[in-house]
């Protein structure tokens, strides 16, 4: 079943209503490029600060100096607008939105502030897609993905105050590199954090529906950030407990020797700590030891959590051409196997430097993708298990694509990520940490974004912040 679709409201106060609703199944019929576009000049509105309250316990982020400026803030003025604000440059243009990087007044914090035209989105009817954005950041509270620290409307614009990346994103970092492809390490550490994140928005029943290069931001330690959820799909979600035969059977075998007993290197495959449970209890016997012969342990069969929208249905035409899955193309309808086949694109595209579908235009891409066999260029020398890997998440049936089942669960034991410890991923030393960005990085970047759409140019006039279509 498709999902519903919204009228969009024909006036402000319609707008306003439809901003406040809180809808779901949020849909979009277009195939996208970024971030947005939108106009106008603007008043500070105080229907400001409702969500920032809320949103301002974040265990991952309960240190972050950026909250306890925003907390000043509230306490002082009670609202945030334009007004608490210097524009320093605009850093992306796409769909929906117009990104700028911004200070706030008073302190020498930095933002992302996405701002959107309310009567633009009305027009093009894409305000379900704004407000399914929203409702998406404020659940978020992951080191991979987004936080959003307030968001507020004025009489024209919806602005989203979000993390600020100074690293860029994975497009242009890949073009920096002397192939222009990553190496198998640090493809495997970028793919493994954004299974990571898109693990976490399955749980909480959102399918992505938009990863590609150019929506991973890169943070300035180096990890990564997911971007972009107007595209995103929310479904419920089904937690189900699935009866594993061994809990062992299906992981990859682990080495024994000193580094199994000692290592704690993230990228150890068994860490000390990992050696011994305190939940599992001392067998004592009486009978000694030299007189008893070593038994092999028996592991027990434990049942598995999936937390994974395996029943959600989308006829939806969303995504990028190159990333779109093969039933979305056919219109067959897709849920979140959607994802798991951006993921083999996305991994494809960071070892080779090319997707593996792509044609000379949009129609013969989108033909190749259902109709053509997937194939590996003889160089860059790749791996069999990262071979194998792409070819399982490139399965044009999505109920055998690997990940169908049990989601991440079943990518994440791979041999292609044999070795990596993904509970401590995040404290593992990323390939590389980027350098500030230059004007030239982020004036190619916003040209690259802006694909669609307008975008929206600010200006001063005293005091006030002017915004203009263009």
């Amino acid at each position: 079943q498709d999902e519903p679709k919204t009228p969009a409201p024909t006036n402000k106060k319609g707008a306003d209503e439809l901003s406040r609703s809180k809808e779901k199944g949020e849909s979009s019929q277009s195939s996208k490029s970024s971030i947005g576009d939108y106009s106008t000049s603007t008043s500070i509105s105080e229907d400001s600060y409702g969500s920032f309250s809320a949103n301002g316990s974040r265990p991952h982020m309960s240190k972050d100096v950026r909250w306890e400026a925003m907390k000043r803030l509230a306490i002082q003025q009670g609202s945030l607008g334009l007004k608490n604000f210097k524009l320093l440059k605009q850093l992306g243009c796409g769909d929906i939105g117009t990104v700028y990087l911004a200070e706030l007044v008073g302190s020498d914090c930095m933002f992302a502030l996405k701002v959107m035209d309310i009567e633009y989105l009305i027009s093009r009817k894409k305000m379900l897609r704004a407000q399914t954005e929203r409702e998406i950041l404020q659940m978020l509270d992951h080191p991979f993905l987004p936080t959003l620290y307030s968001y507020f409307t004025t009489d024209n614009l919806s602005c989203l105050v979000m993390e600020y990346c100074p690293g860029g994103d994975l497009h242009v970092l890949r073009q920096k590199q002397p192939t222009r492809c990553f190496s198998e390490a640090a493809a495997r550490f970028y793919v493994a954090e954004v299974l990571l994140a898109l693990e976490y928005l399955h749980m909480l029943g959102v399918i992505y529906r938009d990863l590609k290069p150019e929506n991973i931001l890169v943070r300035e330690d180096g990890h990564i950030m997911l971007s972009d959820f107007d595209l995103s799909l929310r479904c419920s979600v089904n937690p189900m407990l699935v009866r594993c035969s061994s809990v062992g059977r299906d992981e990859p075998p682990r080495p024994s020797g000193p580094c199994a007993e000692s290592c704690i290197d993230p990228l150890c495959i068994q860490p000390s700590w990992a050696n011994s449970s305190c939940f599992t209890p001392r067998l004592v016997s009486s009978t000694p030891s030299r007189t008893r012969r070593a038994e092999p342990v028996k592991k027990p069969s434990l049942p598995q959590l999936v937390v994974e929208p395996t029943d959600a249905r989308s006829n939806s035409f969303v995504g990028t051409h190159e990333y779109l899955a093969p039933e979305i193309i056919r219109g067959d309808g897709h849920g979140s196997s959607v994802d798991w086949w951006t993921l083999g694109i996305f991994l494809y595209e960071l070892l080779y430097g090319k997707t593996p579908f792509r044609g000379p235009g949009n129609d013969e891409t989108l033909t190749n993708v259902v109709s053509q066999g997937l194939k590996f260029p003889d160089s860059p020398a790749v791996s069999y298990q990262a071979r194998d890997l792409i070819r399982g998440l490139l399965v044009k049936e999505p109920e055998l694509r690997l990940g169908s089942r049990k989601g991440a669960a079943e990518i994440k034991r791979h041999p292609f990520f044999q070795g990596l410890n993904w509970a401590l991923i995040r404290w593992t030393a990323p390939p590389e940490t980027p350098k500030s960005v230059d004007a030239s990085t982020l004036t190619a970047a916003v040209a690259r974004k802006k694909k669609e759409g307008k975008c929206l140019e600010f200006r001063m006039n005293g005091d006030d912040i002017e915004f203009e279509l263009f």
